[in-house]
């Protein structure tokens, strides 16, 4: 047998090692098995990417000069997800338009920050196509202020407690609606509901609209930026910001005592 020979039915790329100048030309093996992908590698992958990033926003494109510096409008635009150039460019405006206007008129109602939530939580994944000709977003989100705001005030009353309600005297009754205060009632409210074109007629029948619409999406518990399966023994920001300046606090003291 000479040296270096080869065995012309066995393929170059199953035989010792081969130049690098042939690496290019070997062929795909196509055997059986060849293109999966390992038990343990396969694990691992998912492992990790459960991790990854969700969104284009979780990447940043581009750096600013200086810390001193802003990034060009343009690249701004591509972290916010505004550029049109972007798929999904449409409803994404949509969304941000539902979360912009429906904050603007909690903001203008002096809406408590837990009643704001509740409204920039529903507004931001309710489908408005429901509501038909009266779909626009400002209609939409003075629909469901009225409802989250009356629903607050109800449940704190007990008026959304039947049982106990058929308990109660006539007078009992009296007493108790006397005290409950729509939002409706409030004059900066009617401002804005005469503003948009709505009448308390249409606020009710909206709200109807609105409830089915809640139970439909699974809306009910919906409020923005809190997370309902988040781990109850972990600390809330309020608690992290008290500790911080309770911190500071005695930061401050220390010093005061040093410098005496």
């Amino acid at each position: 047998m000479t040296e270096g020979w080869t065995d012309p039915q066995t393929p170059s790329w199953q035989s010792g090692p081969v130049a690098d100048e042939r690496d290019a030309e070997r062929p795909f093996s196509q055997r059986p098995g060849d293109g999966s992908v390992g038990r343990a590698d396969l694990q691992r992958d998912q492992t990790v990417r459960q991790w990854g990033p969700v969104t284009p926003s979780a990447t940043q494109i581009g750096r600013a000069e200086s810390p001193d510096a802003d990034l060009s409008e343009s690249v701004r635009r591509l972290h916010e997800e505004r550029h049109s150039a972007m798929a999904g460019h449409s409803s994404r405006m949509h969304r941000l338009d539902k979360l912009r206007i429906a904050h603007a008129l909690c903001n203008d109602l002096s809406l408590t920050p837990w009643q704001r939530d509740r409204v920039v939580g529903i507004m931001s994944d309710l489908d408005l196509t429901a509501f038909g000709s009266q779909r626009a977003i400002p209609k939409v989100a003075l629909v469901v202020i009225r409802h989250v705001v009356d629903h607050e005030r109800e449940h704190y009353l007990g008026l959304h407690d039947q049982e106990w309600i058929r308990e109660l005297s006539p007078a009992e009754l009296n007493e108790l609606y006397d005290q409950f205060r729509s939002i409706t009632d409030e004059e900066r409210f009617s401002e804005l509901v005469a503003k948009h074109g709505l009448n308390v007629t249409n606020l009710n029948r909206l709200r109807r609209t609105l409830k089915d619409q809640l139970r439909e999406q699974d809306l009910e518990d919906a409020v923005y930026g809190r997370n309902p399966h988040r781990d109850p023994n972990l600390p809330s920001l309020g608690a992290r910001r008290a500790d911080d300046s309770h911190e500071e606090r005695s930061h401050e003291k220390r010093v005061d005592v040093d410098d005496e």
